[in-house]
């Protein structure tokens, strides 16, 4: 049984989990082609938590994982404009989840909520995302989550520069792409 407690970094997670189709020689490339690479994702970013991953039907937890973060960009790209959200999209994959709160002492000594997972099947390894996304939904500071400004990058991010004017999701990738295509363009023109 997973233990998982939700914090603001989780946001950055349902950021990242938004960013698993990236942009790669010019084309969409989607990390979750497996089980094997959703089941890596959800450790390495803690959703998992040491908890032992179920037997899956083939490919069954990276279909669920594919259609849950396409929801996922479809209510933040809502949110982001002002438009309702559906909230009758992701509430049908929270309701299939199960998990219970239970207080426990962190290893500081603090008291902490913690949610307790079962995670024994696909759409119990993703309750976690889809809960830290709703809570990113609930409460994300939307004026500070963006979508990268590059040409066709699908990626998504949270602003946090001083000035919050932060426009691409790299500097050096997205933003060099941009600033080389306005100077030809400019030069063209002369």
């Amino acid at each position: 049984m997973a233990v998982r407690r939700v914090s603001t970094s989780d946001h950055d997670a349902v950021l990242e989990f938004l960013n698993t189709v990236i942009l790669g020689n010019e084309q969409l490339v989607d990390l979750f082609q497996t089980n094997e690479d959703v089941v890596h994702w959800l450790r390495k970013t803690g959703f998992l938590n040491g908890a032992p991953t179920p037997e899956l039907e083939a490919q069954t937890l990276a279909s669920d994982a594919r259609s849950l973060r396409e929801v996922i960009r479809e209510l933040l790209a809502q949110r982001k404009t002002g438009e309702p959200v559906d909230i009758g999209r992701l509430n049908p994959m929270l309701a299939n989840g199960g998990y219970r709160i239970e207080l426990t002492y962190d290893c500081e000594g603090n008291l902490a909520a913690r949610r307790r997972y079962t995670g024994d099947n696909s759409a119990q390894l993703l309750i976690p995302v889809a809960i830290a996304a709703a809570d990113l939904l609930a409460g994300g500071d939307f004026r500070l989550i963006r979508k990268c400004e590059g040409d066709r990058c699908p990626l998504w991010f949270y602003d946090r520069t001083k000035a919050h004017r932060r426009r691409w999701c790299n500097m050096s990738l997205c933003g060099n792409r941009q600033k080389v295509a306005r100077f030809r363009t400019r030069t063209k023109c002369d």
